[in-house]
């Protein structure tokens, strides 16, 4: 599962039984030889989908881990790109990162619930974070997306169609789940990952409550499930100018 490079299953133990914030500080120097790392392929597919929708100017990567996405930005952004997470090891890796050329890099610690930013971006991006955060804290986290988005901004994310129920993927899924459930029912802090709690349906429903216009796009190289729909879609949410929403798919 993890290159020779990776965390052991102690550093693993370790980092499950600690809060989200100290477990990715444990996890840090060891993150990008992990499975946990967005794959190249998905942030390719997405640079792919952003360029013709942009340029963009100023670019914000939320909840940006080791900076897997500072090559996504780069591309589409032409004067400045920022990087936002929680995790001070996570960001220490981040900054260690070979500067792209083109814009300038930031990087900072803070909380994606609490941004410390006004409308200054035209273009933010996640990828992967979503799991961290429970369903009930989707409209704080999306409205504070919103806040910092300039008029007219774009908020885009990769998702991933959900397996189908006779896989094992789903049933790996389902057990993870319902492993964490009980780890947070009987230990203390809490570590909240849910690969299963981020319903597509429900997203797009939040995202137009936040005031944001939705359109998908089938992310390329993918490939389609058997009913034809895209395996990955890239979620592209633009800011209106008012408070009311539509879901366009």
């Amino acid at each position: 599962m993890f290159s020779p490079e990776g965390p052991s299953l102690r550093e693993l133990a370790v980092q499950a039984l600690s809060s989200v914030e100290r477990g990715y500080d444990l996890l840090a120097p060891k993150f990008d030889h992990t499975p946990f790392r967005t794959p190249d392929p998905v942030l390719e597919s997405v640079a792919k989908v952003l360029t013709p929708l942009g340029p963009f100017a100023d670019g914000l990567d939320l909840c940006c881990g080791t900076g897997a996405g500072l090559d996504v930005l780069a591309q589409v952004c032409r004067r400045s790109v920022t990087g936002v997470d929680f995790s001070a090891g996570m960001l220490d890796v981040a900054r260690r990162l070979p500067p792209p050329d083109g814009p300038d890099v930031t990087w900072v610690q803070a909380d994606a619930r609490a941004l410390p930013f006004g409308p200054a971006f035209d273009l933010v991006v996640s990828f992967g974070a979503f799991g961290h955060f429970l369903p009930r804290e989707l409209p704080g986290l999306f409205g504070q997306v919103h806040s910092v988005l300039r008029p007219g901004g774009t908020f885009a994310f990769p998702v991933v169609a959900p397996p189908r129920p006779a896989g094992p993927a789903f049933w790996a899924l389902l057990g993870f789940d319902a492993v964490m459930r009980v780890r947070n029912a009987l230990w203390r802090p809490p570590f909240v990952m849910y690969y299963r709690a981020f319903r597509l349906g429900d997203v797009l429903g939040e995202l137009a409550r936040a005031g944001f216009v939705t359109d998908l796009y089938a992310l390329p190289g993918f490939g389609a499930r058997d009913d034809g729909s895209p395996r990955a879609r890239l979620v592209v949410a633009r800011r209106g100018q008012s408070t009311a929403g539509t879901v366009n798919s």
